[in-house]
């Protein structure tokens, strides 16, 4: 039996921050290599192909090889790859090296048992998914014939994510004039003062009303997260600037909500980031059946996270991996190797029931 925890401990200890894939890359293929994968390697990611036997749609199992930085604070070694017990800890162990490592052993253990019945599998490690320069894009431009659906591993609790939100963000700018403080009180016209504009503004979020709800995801939520203004203690500020991060939901387009924001706010808005669209599975989905059929006791869910899943939306996809979501990122960053296993199962169990 084909096991994904010998390559994931692997890929673990090999340091891969984003942009310094090349020797993560090269542990997934020359592993895939061994078990007879067909393998292609280039500046985009790693693609390992499975073809069926017959004509049939392209099903794409796409994670990441990429991690954050292991940062400080760490209890063992963060690239040691520690196992105690049946828990690996290290970085990327959940997020998402499980997923990847799940994945390939999937296409591995397919290969193995006589393949595919129809169409093709492909799987797809890309680099730099936790930046914003993602190669996710460029890879899917690579494919000759490009994929019908696609899992997108990410760290679920091997549970069907069927939406998650997206993430735009928003720049507001405030002018003012400045003068002396000192004579502020008495100048007419008063001055236009930028902190109080943008107080106003930043109060007047608060009846901001999105009536669009999302059945799984709820309201879009606006949230300010940076603030700055002024130049001195006594001067009237000229100038004030806030940050907001809004998560969407597929219940409005990004460009609607910059209108709204234009309509009600008296600030100058420019947008920040606009790429994080939000992301769901469609009500005809071919492949939430098959990944059901695979794991039947589970709950599709909604996720407040995004992922590589905004440049597939456009598929008909499922967000589906090892590992729990709160622990990406975090120090002593850790999973279950049994949950990993299991993955393996529903990856190959989900592409044989797609591709019959």
């Amino acid at each position: 039996m084909i096991d994904a925890t010998e390559l994931l401990l692997e890929l673990v200890r090999t340091p891969s921050p984003s942009g310094d894939e090349a020797r993560a890359a090269a542990v997934l293929a020359g592993w895939a290599r061994a078990h007879e994968l067909d393998t292609e390697v280039d500046d985009t990611g790693v693609r390992l192909v499975v073809e069926g036997r017959e004509p049939g749609p392209t099903l794409l199992l796409a994670s990441h090889l990429d991690t954050v930085p292991p940062g400080d604070g760490w209890s063992v070694p963060p690239y040691g790859g520690v196992v105690n017990g049946d828990r690996l800890t290290a970085r990327g162990a959940v997020d998402a090296k499980a997923s990847i490592s799940a994945m390939a052993a999937a296409a591995a253990r397919i290969r193995a048992s006589g393949g595919l019945a129809k169409g093709r599998l492909v799987v797809l490690a890309s680099y730099s998914e936790e930046t914003r320069d993602t190669t996710m894009p460029a890879a899917l431009e690579r494919f000759d014939t490009p994929p019908d659906a696609a899992v997108v591993g990410e760290p679920t609790s091997l549970e069907p994510c069927v939406a998650q939100r997206g993430q735009l963000l928003v720049e507001l700018h405030w002018s003012g004039d400045q003068v002396h403080a000192g004579w502020a009180a008495g100048r007419r016209p008063r001055p236009v003062n930028a902190i109080e504009r943008a107080a106003a503004d930043l109060c007047a979020l608060e009846h901001l009303v999105f009536d669009r709800v999302h059945p799984l995801l709820g309201e879009v939520a606006v949230t300010p997260t940076q603030l700055s203004a002024g130049v001195a203690r006594n001067v009237t500020p000229p100038s004030a600037w806030a940050m907001l991060d809004i998560r969407t939901t597929p219940a409005y387009e990004h460009d609607e909500v910059v209108a709204m924001l234009t309509e009600h706010l008296d600030a100058r808005i420019e947008i920040y980031s606009d790429r994080l669209v939000p992301a769901e599975t469609p009500s005809g989905s071919r492949l939430l059946p098959a990944v059901m059929s695979a794991i039947p006791e589970a709950r599709p869910f909604a996720s407040p996270t995004c992922s590589d899943w905004v440049f597939l939306r456009h598929l008909d996809a499922v967000k589906l991996g090892p590992g729990d979501s709160q622990r990406s990122h975090t120090v002593d960053e850790w999973i279950e190797l049994d949950d990993v296993r299991a993955a393996v199962g529903i990856y190959a169990a989900t592409a044989k029931e797609y591709l019959r």
